[in-house]
């Protein structure tokens, strides 16, 4: 269950996204099934790489990362987008980030944003 939600909160933070930055594009009709069920496939792709590959790209700029003060784990993030974009173009889903800066970089700051506010909003169970 705790998978679900957080799988719809990164759906929410993809769509705020989605609406602000230029760069980033769902190619289907907005407000369409297709357009949502997109939402939902970029985020359950977004939500892997974050679990799988995110941890390995910490792990080797750890250094980095200490170095800028935690300021390389936008860069990371960033990163994570564009890589969840080029999954999403191989799956032939409609979802398309155009580039590094300012649109993933962007993009990621605001679904970090936005992920972090609805995770105050959900309960834990911890």
């Amino acid at each position: 269950m705790r998978f679900i939600i957080r799988t719809l909160a990164a759906a929410a933070a993809l769509w705020v996204a989605v609406q602000f930055i230029d760069g980033i594009k769902i190619t289907t009709a907005a407000n369409s099934p297709a357009y949502y069920g997109t939402i939902l496939a970029v985020a359950f792709i977004f939500g892997l790489v974050n679990a799988i590959v995110k941890p390995i790209v910490k792990l080797l700029g750890c250094a980095i990362i200490v170095l800028t003060l935690g300021l390389f784990l936008l860069v990371i993030n960033a990163a994570m987008l564009l890589l969840t974009s080029w999954i999403a173009g191989e799956l032939g889903i409609p979802f398309h980030v155009d580039n590094f800066y300012p649109a993933a970089f962007w993009g990621s700051v605001i679904i970090s944003l936005v992920s972090w506010l609805l995770g105050l909003l959900i309960p834990d169970n911890d």
